[in-house]
């Protein structure tokens, strides 16, 4: 089993910075790819970003792409994301999740998942 836990959500103002981790544990060996999801207020489940595990490949939504940075650090096995630039329709609750195979986009397609952290951006 795995198990991630995000960190670093907040309340920020419009035009603000924030940097959100997730730490792996149990069972990390299943863990390759990471990515970062998000749910906003009425809405579904929706790509962010997405890592290898070598971290030489990352993938971005359009709408984050610029603003957002994806990292990951595999001595520690996390995954953070660095946002700048925050928008109020940035807010969401924001979910880590991991799969055993290459960094896709689909969250159908990832088997583990965190509890989220809640980011507001505040205009």
């Amino acid at each position: 089993q795995v198990q991630l836990v995000e960190s670093g959500g907040g309340l920020v103002q419009a035009g603000g910075s924030l940097r959100l981790s997730c730490a792996a544990s149990g069972r990390t060996s299943s863990v390759n790819a990471m990515a970062w999801f998000r749910q906003g207020p009425g809405k579904e489940r929706e790509f962010v970003a997405a890592i290898s595990w070598s971290g030489g490949t990352t993938y971005y939504a359009d709408s984050v792409k610029g603003r957002f940075t994806i990292s990951r650090d595999n001595s520690k096995i996390a995954v953070y994301l660095q946002m700048n630039s925050l928008k109020p329709e940035d807010t969401a609750v924001y979910y880590c999740a991991g799969r055993p195979g290459i960094a896709r986009r689909n969250r159908d397609e990832y088997d583990y998942w965190g509890q989220g952290t809640q980011v507001t951006v505040s205009s």
